[in-house]
C-alpha cells in the first residue's frame, strides 16, 4: 500500500479560534512559519485561514462597473458575490471574517496520490487532515514534494 496523508502530514497543527484578530493570526503565522491555520470551534474544524486570506487585507478591491445599455444598467461583472466576498475580507477584523469556510479536507488514510489530485483539482495549497471529524494534521504541497523525493 502507498503512503497516506497520515505519513506525510504535519501532526497536531497550530490552530486558532474564529474570534482571533487578523493581526494576531498573521503574527502566529510569521512566528511559527506556517502558511495556514485551521480554525476550530471547540474541536470542530470550521474553517482555514491562509496567508492569502490575510493578504486580502491589503489588496485594493475592484468595485463592480456599471454599464449603461438600452436605458438600463448592467453590473459588470454580472455577479456581486466575488465583490462582496473581497469586501468582507478587506474589512474583516477577525479570523472568522476572512477564513475559508468548509475548507477542502482529507481523511488520514487517503493516499498521497489522491491527496495530490485533490489539491490540484480544487486549487488549494494546504489540506487539513481529519480522522473522522477530528483534526489530526495538515498537508501542504511541499509535504507532497518532500514525500516524492524521499520515495516510497
Amino acid at each position: 500500500m502507498g503512503r497516506t496523508a497520515r505519513d506525510i502530514m504535519t501532526p497536531n497543527p497550530l490552530t486558532v479560534a474564529r474570534d482571533l484578530t487578523v493581526t494576531d493570526a498573521a503574527k502566529l503565522m510569521v512566528e511559527h512559519r506556517v502558511g495556514a491555520l485551521p480554525v476550530l470551534d471547540g474541536e470542530k474544524l470550521v474553517g482555514l485561514v491562509t496567508e492569502g486570506d490575510l493578504i486580502m487585507q491589503d489588496v485594493r478591491i475592484e468595485y463592480p462597473t456599471y454599464i449603461h445599455l438600452l436605458d438600463g444598467f448592467i453590473m459588470y461583472p454580472p455577479s456581486t458575490e466575488r465583490f462582496e466576498s473581497e469586501l468582507k475580507k478587506a474589512v474583516g477584523a477577525t479570523v472568522e471574517d476572512v477564513m475559508t469556510v468548509e475548507p477542502v479536507t482529507v481523511q488520514a488514510d487517503a493516499t498521497v496520490e489522491d491527496l495530490a489530485t485533490l489539491m490540484v483539482e480544487r486549487e488549494v495549497s494546504r489540506v487539513p487532515v481529519l480522522e473522522g471529524e477530528k483534526l489530526v494534521g495538515i498537508v501542504s504541497k511541499s509535504d507532497i514534494v518532500r514525500s516524492l523525493v524521499a520515495g516510497e
